[in-house]
């Protein structure tokens, strides 16, 4: 068993023992970043792998876009997702942009890591989740897994990719474990999985909502409903062909996301169950997500603010709702 945090340090350090261009560079890496993440990498690694950055996100991402234009293939940690904010032009206007338009001569094969979500006390200025800005931008992948085994793999193939990948890193639940193998394969990016099988009605999410769709799964099934869980992992490219067909054979569907459910990446998800599975569906598509305010500081209200397991069941319920 291992967490989170652990499969991707192990994930991380497997493929920097393997390719010489791989390196890190962020605020606090060479004291193992603020969350412990690179505990141990200064030591192994040395600093001109490890290299930790003023503070300053919309530099560390134009120095990663220069190093992976060089040639190397650097690792851009912006420590949370919500300070990616200051290097937007960096990431949306450059990174996201760079083949297309050299037509293909440059290529900007870097991964830019961003632990996102509601961490206890955090507030609203370091609890967003932004996943839908990034999914909408052409030339950005974009993956957000949410358990252990998912986690390495998919860093291993976003430090394999040749093109810019967001790695959205589910920080409230960093700690929780799961199997990961003694030797790490790279889970293909754009491929779901199907974490429950179930027969009336479908769950989709991601990231640390996935795992909250899990255990709401299981309250649900004491209450005999039989629920289908699909955990995305990638949200560009992302697998509507699983949607669509768990869709197809439940007929009804729960789409639960951390972020504020308006205009959200569930929306998008919703769209297209709407559009390709909509003779089959029993009842409209039902969505949960945040309300549409800034994440509280207050623990009463962050714990309204939260999607939680009960909330999907309610939503389960309406699905079911004849």
């Amino acid at each position: 068993m291992m967490s989170i945090i652990a499969a991707t340090q192990a994930a991380l350090a497997g493929e920097m023992r393997r390719d010489p261009r791989i390196w890190l560079l962020g605020e606090d890496l060479r004291r193992g970043g603020v969350f412990g993440q690179y505990a141990g990498f200064v030591e192994e690694f040395g600093p001109e792998r490890v290299v930790s950055t003023p503070i300053s996100e919309a530099m560390i991402a134009s120095v990663g876009l220069g190093a992976a234009l060089a040639g190397t293939r650097p690792v851009v940690e912006m420590r949370i997702a919500d300070f990616a904010l200051c290097a937007m032009d960096e990431i949306v206007n450059q990174i996201a942009k760079v083949r297309y338009m050299f037509g293909g001569q440059a290529r900007a094969p870097l991964v830019i890591r961003m632990p996102h979500g509601i961490s206890r006390f955090s507030a609203a200025q370091h609890s967003q989740c932004l996943e839908a800005w990034m999914a909408h931008i052409p030339g950005l992948t974009v993956v957000a897994p949410a358990r252990a085994d998912d986690a390495a793999g998919l860093m291993l193939s976003a430090l394999r990719a040749d093109d810019p990948v967001i790695f959205f890193e589910p920080r409230n639940i960093w700690t929780e474990e799961a199997d990961v193998p003694n030797i790490i394969e790279a889970t293909p990016i754009g491929v779901a999985r199907s974490t429950a099988r179930g027969t009336d009605v479908t769950v989709i999410s991601w990231s640390t909502t996935s795992s909250v769709a899990m255990k709401a799964a299981k309250i649900a099934g004491e209450q005999g409903i039989s629920a289908e869980v699909i955990d995305l992992r990638s949200l560009w490219p992302w697998d509507a062909d699983a949607v669509v067909a768990s869709a197809e054979r439940t007929g009804r569907v729960v789409i639960a996301q951390e972020a504020v459910r308006d205009f959200g990446f569930g929306a998008e998800v919703a769209a297209t169950v709407m559009e390709r599975a909509w003779r089959t569906l029993k009842r409209p598509v039902v969505r949960i997500g945040a309300p549409r305010t800034p994440v509280p500081y207050s623990p009463p209200l962050e714990e309204l603010y939260r999607v939680t397991p009960e909330k999907i069941v309610e939503a389960m319920r309406m699905a079911l709702a004849n």
